[in-house]
């Protein structure tokens, strides 16, 4: 800003330079960063509790599996460094651990693509237009919240379900006892698909499937939500070109819907077994229990823990490096 300034009588007028002060800029942050501030806000609980609570226990169980602890009289423990004596006796010494831990990989193998493709298909069903949708949704998702917490608790002390669940028999006249959560049997299975030349492996597994259908319908119910939200996000506009150009729905199926969705198939499918390698119905996290409760065993059960940890990791890295060379994904440019 220039300012005339008078020197005097006769005097020429001066023009000095004068600099306003300029306006003060507010430092407002972009949607961006207020996103990522928010973010970092709501997981910050979580990362105290890790921090403080789960990387000591961690850091306790890793130290733990390569000792060997001895109760002091007066109280307290003492350490003694065994090396890798507890991986070794997990392996070498105490059989039913790999007995328990090769029978439970192949019952997952059975039960998470049974699952995934279950839940994928109820839910396309209930993509569809029908009535009381929202209300079937509900229903398929119940057993989430029933196999969760005290009503789980509650559900595994039920005398009935134990029934169930025993392995004696129902004589129905015929001479041969059959367990009362028993649907169909493998011969049902062979007289239907007699004619069809399918091996005696699928049958088996036709067989398991149907009637583990109640685990599996108490299993889908998270996996048959990300389904749901893939299936809702693929633009209807889509359909109609592929109905124009006189695609039927199965076409449509294999070309527009599996595709779109194997992004979440790979999402469901990691979820699945991380769910099934730690459920509390899961038998080998049983067995390192009990080992566990066991005299002496917490360092055992600790070898046991970190080598069925190393199992998982290697299983879920093979299996997204494996459906990850199939994933498409769409580009929104």
């Amino acid at each position: 800003m220039n300012l005339n300034i008078d020197a005097g009588k006769g005097g020429k007028k001066q023009k000095i330079q004068v600099d306003a002060p300029g306006k003060k800029k507010k430092s407002t942050a972009s949607l961006e960063v207020k996103k990522a501030r928010a973010g970092w806000i709501f997981i910050l609980p979580f990362i105290l509790g890790f921090v403080l609570i789960y990387i000591p226990i961690i850091f306790d169980s890793i130290k733990y599996s390569f000792n060997e602890i001895d109760i002091l009289v007066g109280g307290g423990y003492e350490l003694t460094f065994v090396g890798w004596k507890n991986y070794s006796d997990a392996i070498l010494v105490d059989t039913s651990y790999v007995t328990t831990l090769v029978s439970g990989l192949k019952q997952l193998i059975l039960d998470i693509p049974s699952i995934v493709l279950f839940s994928l298909f109820i839910a396309i069903i209930l993509n569809q237009k029908i009535a009381g949708r929202a209300a079937f949704r509900a229903i398929f998702f119940i057993p989430v919240i029933l196999s969760t917490g005290l009503i789980s608790d509650i559900d595994a002390a039920n005398s009935l379900s134990s029934y169930m669940e025993e392995s004696g028999g129902i004589d129905d006249g015929s001479g041969q006892e059959s367990t009362a959560t028993e649907i169909i049997s493998v011969m049902d299975v062979e007289r239907l698909f007699d004619n069809m030349m399918i091996g005696t492996e699928i049958v088996e597994y036709v067989v398991s499937m149907v009637n583990n259908i109640f685990n599996i319908v108490n299993r889908c119910g998270v996996q048959m939500l990300i389904f749901l939200s893939g299936l809702q996000s693929i633009s209807p506009a889509i359909y109609e070109s592929c109905s124009i150009d006189g695609a039927s729905g199965w076409e449509s199926f294999w070309k527009v819907t599996l595709p779109m969705m194997s992004p979440m198939i790979l999402v469901n499918t990691i979820y699945t077994i991380i769910d099934a390698f730690t459920s509390n119905d899961n038998q080998v996290m049983a067995y390192i229990a009990t080992v566990y409760e066991q005299a002496d065993g917490n360092v055992l059960s600790s070898a046991m823990s970190w080598m069925y940890f190393l199992v998982v990791i290697v299983i879920i890295a093979a299996v997204a490096g494996i459906l990850s060379s199939f994933v498409f994904y769409q580009r929104k440019d």
